[in-house]
């Protein structure tokens, strides 16, 4: 039970640091963001390190894992963020999320083609759920909200003319294809990261994983250092709104936090009750940005669908089909048909 509170947790934080970033960057840049989540990431693995007394596995990485993990730290930490904020900023979390959660079967890709493991029967319904979903979100995105002057219809008395109501204002119109295209971008970099953790950790063998998380975020953070020298870059960071400061501190903080509780979720139960839960971020992401982004969001039927069968799917993907069906005492043909490997080993 304690490993399923942790994974609910961690969910629950997940989306809550989406949400917050995404108040953020409604007025501010992603630069600001970033400028503060991402050295603030690092602190955190240096302080979980430190805590667990695994300090001097720091000098420990061999040269192959040291460079597995920069680079995983650059292109997850640096790119997939910034593409997930900006991402965010364009067209809502409501419809970034099941987008960037394409993350799971693009990783499941990537492991068939250069691991060779094997993808089931169950995978590929998995995948093309979560695929459904990220479309289905986008039906209806185009026309954004709307809201009409309170005093469209004017007093009794008045003309036809007069009493027609002006067309409504649009308060959040989304950019669907730019913001599709980031998040597209934002999920091939999450979900290749992790292939690059495991290079890592393959070539370093019961090294702690907080040590190679600050391994990798001490290159984001030097990575992020160069983008700096582009000019203008340290111009928007130093004109960050005072307002958006908290939303900005509470996204970096929430993110460790949420890692935190991954960690401590995986340590306490198996993958196979953590993993369907952490997918629940979806759904919790619908009910916090209707909570404080209600101006800045799509929120209609598709986008309900979708998430929730974005979730369906990635818990598909991401489960061990023989676990699954051995759970579940599905019929032996049915399960037969499940596991029917499709590609791998």
């Amino acid at each position: 039970m304690l490993g399923v509170l942790y994974a609910a947790l961690g969910a629950f934080t997940f989306a809550l640091n989406n949400v917050t970033m995404r108040r953020g960057v409604v007025s501010g840049s992603v630069l600001q963001g970033m400028a503060l989540t991402v050295p603030i990431g690092g602190l955190s693995f240096l302080v979980l390190t430190i805590v667990f007394g695994e300090l001097h596995h720091l000098v420990l990485f061999p040269m192959a894992a040291l460079g597995w993990l920069a680079c995983q730290g650059v292109v997850h930490f640096v790119f997939g963020r910034y593409c997930n904020y900006k991402s965010n900023q364009m067209m809502g979390v409501n419809l970034t999320a099941p987008v960037v959660q394409l993350q799971v079967p693009f990783a499941m890709l990537l492991a068939v083609v250069l691991m060779h493991e094997r993808f089931t029967a169950l995978q590929a319904i998995g995948s093309a759920l979560m695929l459904g979903g990220s479309f289905i979100t986008q039906s209806n995105a185009g026309q954004g909200k709307r809201t009409a002057p309170a005093a469209a219809l004017g007093p009794p008395g008045r003309s036809q003319a007069e009493k027609r109501a002006p067309e409504p204002k649009p308060t959040f119109q989304p950019r669907v294809f730019s913001g599709y295209l980031l998040g597209l971008g934002a999920a091939i970099c999450y979900g290749s990261s992790p292939l690059m953790a495991r290079e890592a950790f393959l070539h370093a063998p019961g090294i702690s994983t907080a040590a190679g998380g600050c391994v990798a975020y001490a290159a984001a953070t030097l990575f992020f250092l160069l983008i700096l020298l582009k000019p203008g870059a340290s111009s928007d960071i130093g004109s960050m709104k005072r307002e958006n400061l908290p939303w900005f501190l509470a996204s970096a903080v929430l993110v460790a936090i949420s890692q935190a509780f991954v960690y401590a979720s995986l340590a306490a139960a198996p993958l196979m009750v953590v993993t369907p839960i952490l997918q629940l971020s979806l759904v919790f992401r619908l009910f916090l940005s209707q909570l404080i982004n209600r101006e800045h969001e799509v929120m209609n039927s598709a986008v309900v669908i979708g998430a929730f069968t974005a979730v369906v799917g990635s818990i598909l993907v991401a489960l061990d089909t023989d676990e699954l069906t051995a759970f579940l005492q599905l019929p032996s043909w049915f399960a037969d048909f499940l596991r029917y490997r499709l590609a791998g080993r």
